[in-house]
């Protein structure tokens, strides 16, 4: 049995298990399963825009190949427990053969959807038919259009990530950052697409150029972050590694000095083996940039496969010197043991994360959801993980990412993919294979994700601007929930009052007849039921009136009303041990009014003693449900 620092390389425990055998870990917090729609099985999902209680579904596949549902699913969150199917772009203008919509953002405050058609792959990569076309889409999904999007503006445009930055001080300017995987950055500014004019919604290109950090075989910029206050952009360069370059030209609001400068020098890049970057996100009011790589099976390409990709973090305190101080791994993820555990057409590997300032949410392909402790860059922990049960069968399998079958495992087929997004306190994910899965995290700063309204890893909308605030910035809505406790005690009551006593006036001897009496009360009770009743103690003539030694024939009868409880008909009056029911509450009632009639019936030959007849009762009020 392997202990130490060769365990935890290999995977091994002890208790015997290892990686190669499925396990769910301990971790401090938990992420629940709050909703999931499968997709109608389809597989080959692609990412995911979430906007006011509806979710747009990408599909990395096409049209060709007669499948009629490769369109952008639209999915209605408003019960987030029950996510239904409102919709389906469909074609003309998605689902089309050789396109894939890949990639998708909302600009919030607009209501706009932005798609992203590119790299729609070939029968080994992403079952599209050949070429692949390319272009962008935008659309109004603003209120009604919500589960039925308007075209906005559509060009032939190819990139491969972007990433949409809004003005804080101007919510109607946002900025598109464009990288296509090459040594080229574009910088779009989106303001155009709000014009009323359709001819005029062209997005306005500020920037095309060489990111600066040069060229080689695998190269370019994968994917970026830019702060909220624009000054500064984080450059996942795939093979090339890491770097930080000034934007600040291009944010502000003068066209003449659109001038593109580099912080990290190229020499000064932090760079290691394998495939390369693919994500960089700055951590919040912290000198640290999340990267991750991502890294497929075997069978996509040479340098990919075990140990796959994960999460490194860089100190940029001084973004000049960038240097790697921790990182995150999965026990997949250790390469001691990818001698023997190397499975082709899968892969753990980090995708893209979410940050809060204290957790980080990544997708991590089969490797499911990852809740990491950020709150120390050098010293990340495990706070929580979410695999789901893959579905029985889909109509289209991944072919890089879900097409093994693994004795002792069935995460194989999870392939957890691009950034979750959370929207009012809940973290949404899409799965390429099983759907989209709607989450709520515990443990750990909990609070931090329940009182978020929007977060993305690939924007700085939302709750970004409460997490690092920008001086001027327009106002944001970073209410925040506390627990706190106010209250007062109850004392257990039963009171009972009564009224005067009743009385049935004169009998009259030889005449038959009935008659009546009344009373009142007032009926106070914070049990959680009570009873009512009404007895005769007397041994007596229990339950008829007396005048000394003689009683009347007929027994006395009684009746209550109530406005909170179901009225009573008119019973003899019982015994102390078998008293008459006259009300039951259900719960708790405050001076509640209660009358009590009494009956009294005369037949003509009962006699009658000259004087007053008369008997007291006891009515009590007594618990059934403490």
């Amino acid at each position: 049995m392997f202990t130490g620092d060769v365990a935890r390389q290999i995977g091994a425990y002890q208790g015997g298990a290892s990686m190669f055998m499925q396990r769910a870990p301990e971790t401090p917090g938990a992420l629940t399963l709050v909703g999931h729609n499968p997709l109608e099985n389809r597989g080959m999902n692609a990412a995911i825009a979430v906007n006011k209680g509806f979710v747009y579904v990408g599909s990395r596949t096409d049209g060709s190949q007669g499948r009629d549902n490769a369109g952008i699913k639209i999915i209605d969150a408003s019960n987030p427990a029950r996510p239904v199917e409102a919709g389906e772009m469909l074609p003309p203008l998605e689902g089309n053969k050789q396109e894939s919509s890949r990639e998708l953002r909302v600009w919030r405050s607009q209501d706009v959807l932005i798609v992203l058609h590119t790299n729609c792959g070939g029968q080994s990569a992403h079952l599209c038919e050949q070429p692949s076309k390319s272009s962008m889409r935008f659309y109004d999904i603003k209120g009604k259009h919500a589960a039925d999007p308007q075209l906005l503006h559509q060009n032939t445009r190819d990139t491969h990530e972007f990433f949409i930055w809004e003005d804080p001080k101007n919510p109607q300017r946002a900025l598109m950052f464009e990288a296509s995987a090459g040594r080229n950055l574009k910088i779009y500014d989106l303001s155009p697409l709000l014009n009323a004019d359709a001819a005029t919604r062209e997005p306005k290109l500020l920037f095309d150029g060489p990111h600066g950090f040069g060229n080689s075989s695998g190269s370019g910029i994968h994917s970026f972050s830019v702060s909220n206050d624009g000054t500064r952009a984080y450059f996942a360069l795939l093979t090339r590694g890491f770097g930080v370059v000034d934007v600040s030209d291009f944010t502000d609001t003068d066209p003449a000095t659109n001038t593109y400068r580099l912080v990290t020098p190229p020499a000064n890049r932090v760079q290691w083996e394998g495939p390369g970057a693919h994500s960089a996100i700055k951590l919040w009011n912290k000198d640290a940039v999340y990267v991750s790589d991502e890294v497929y099976g075997t069978a996509t390409a040479a340098g990919h496969g075990c140990p796959w990709g994960w999460t490194r973090f860089v100190d940029i305190a001084d973004p000049t010197k960038p240097a790697v101080v921790g990182d995150y791994r999965l026990p997949e993820n250790q390469p001691l043991g990818c001698a023997t555990f190397n499975p082709p057409r899968t892969s753990y590997s980090a995708h893209n994360p979410t940050l809060t300032p204290n957790i980080a949410f990544s997708t991590w392909h089969s490797g499911g959801v990852q809740a990491m402790d950020i709150s120390d860059p050098r010293n990340v922990r495990q706070l929580a993980e979410f695999k789901p049960q893959p579905l029985a069968t889909v109509g289209a399998e991944d072919p890089r990412l879900s097409s093994d079958t693994l004795p002792d495992r069935t995460d194989n087929k999870v392939v957890m993919w691009s950034y979750p997004v959370i929207e009012d306190g809940l973290i949404y994910v899409v799965d390429l294979r099983n759907g989209l899965y709607i989450l709520e995290y515990t443990g750990p700063y909990e609070r931090e994700v329940r009182d978020v309204k929007f977060l993305e890893g690939n924007s700085n909308q939302g709750d970004a601007l409460c997490f690092e605030p920008v001086p001027g910035a327009a106002r944001a809505d970073c209410s925040r929930s506390a627990e706190g406790t106010v209250g007062g005690s109850v004392p257990a009551t039963l009171s009972l009052t009564l009224g005067a006593p009743g009385s049935f006036g004169t009998f009259v001897p030889g005449t038959a007849g009935d008659y009546f009496a009344k009373t009142d009360a007032k009926v106070t009770s914070t049990v959680g039921a009570a009873l009512l009743t009404a007895a005769d103690p007397s041994a007596a003539a229990t339950g008829h009136l007396v005048n000394g030694a003689f009683s009347l024939p007929q027994p006395v009868q009684v009746k209550a009303g109530s406005g909170a409880a179901t009225p009573s008909p008119f019973a003899p009056v019982g015994s102390s041990a078998a008293p008459t029911p006259l009300l039951s509450y259900s719960g708790p009632v405050s001076n509640d009014e209660v009358t009590f009639d009494f009956k009294q019936s005369i037949a003509a030959g009962d006699a009658l003693r000259t004087g007053t007849y008369s008997k007291p009762l006891t009515f009590t009020l007594s618990t059934t449900t403490p």
